[in-house]
Order: structure tokens, then C-alpha cells, then sequence
């Protein structure tokens, strides 16, 4: 009996190796902004913020739950296409969201860092869209994390015109 190569994806060990694989690169990316963060809850109630800020203790549980998402959805899609443009698209988007915290806190380049969140918001809603044509878990499994980086933006950009 000759199988596909989506019926491999699907079956067997291999797809929880890539459950696995997805998992560390969403590490990976958190990894990177927490390297860069350090301190970072520190900067963050010292500089001026718009009065809805949240406090800081809140990001890492949010974060937690949107990585997990983010690796799920990924995956997911993966298992119905393989490599393509859709997990290219969700390969940038998580770059892009790697590369927000050091440039935000490490290098405390608020304008920067949102023009930055504006690309990771485009990019996150081409993975969506993306994702959509293959699987509608995986693209409402990512419209929370897309939800919470609008407000991130939209915080972003307020503590910028407020330090800037």
C-alpha cells in the first residue's frame, strides 16, 4: 500500500516531532524577546504610559497562551499542506514578532519598534488569511494573538508620542 506524503504528515510519530518543531521555534522566538527583556518590567513603570496600559505581570501569561496558539495553528496547517506559503507566511510573522522586543526594550526604540508591530500585524493577517484556504481552526487559533498585537500597537504607539 503506497501512502502520500499528507498521509505521513498525518500519521505517526512524524507529525508529533513537527508538533515538537513548531513548539521550538515559537520557544525560540520567546526566548529572544526575553533575553532582550530583561529588566524590561522595570522600563516598563518607568517610562509614561496612557492610563489603560496594562501592568506588566499580565504580558507573560497572555504571551504564554498566544505561543501555544501560534505553535498549534502553525502546525496544523502544516499537517494538511506540508511546507508552502502558508507556513512561510507564519515563519515570518513569528521573525517579525521575535525581533519586537529587543528593538522596543533592549534598544528603547519606540518609533522603531512600531513600525516594526505595524509589519507583524500585516504579517500575522496574511498567515490568517493564509490559513483560512487550509484550515479555519488554525486561522481563528491566530485571530487572539492578531487581536492582542492590535493593542500592543496601539500601546506602542501611545508610549512613544508620550517618551518621544
Amino acid at each position: 500500500m503506497r501512502t502520500s506524503a499528507n498521509d505521513t504528515r498525518r500519521g505517526g510519530a512524524r507529525q508529533w516531532w513537527a508538533l515538537a518543531g513548531f513548539a521550538a521555534a515559537v520557544i525560540a522566538a520567546a526566548v529572544i524577546g526575553n533575553l532582550a527583556a530583561v529588566g524590561a518590567a522595570d522600563e516598563y513603570r518607568s517610562i509614561e504610559q496612557p492610563s489603560w496600559a496594562p501592568p506588566s505581570w499580565l504580558f507573560g501569561p497572555v504571551w504564554t497562551v498566544l505561543y501555544v496558539t501560534i505553535a498549534l495553528a502553525g502546525w496544523l496547517v502544516w499537517r494538511r499542506v506540508g511546507f508552502g506559503p502558508a507556513v512561510l507566511a507564519w515563519a515570518v510573522q513569528l521573525v517579525l514578532n521575535a525581533a519586537w522586543t529587543p528593538l522596543f526594550f533592549g534598544a528603547g526604540q519606540y518609533g522603531l519598534a512600531f513600525a516594526e508591530i505595524v509589519l507583524l500585524w500585516l504579517a500575522i493577517g496574511v498567515t490568517v488569511l493564509l490559513f483560512r484556504r487550509v484550515s479555519t481552526a488554525a486561522a481563528v487559533l491566530l485571530l487572539p494573538y492578531w487581536a492582542w498585537v492590535t493593542f500592543a500597537a496601539a500601546l506602542n504607539y501611545s508610549i512613544w508620542q508620550l517618551n518621544g
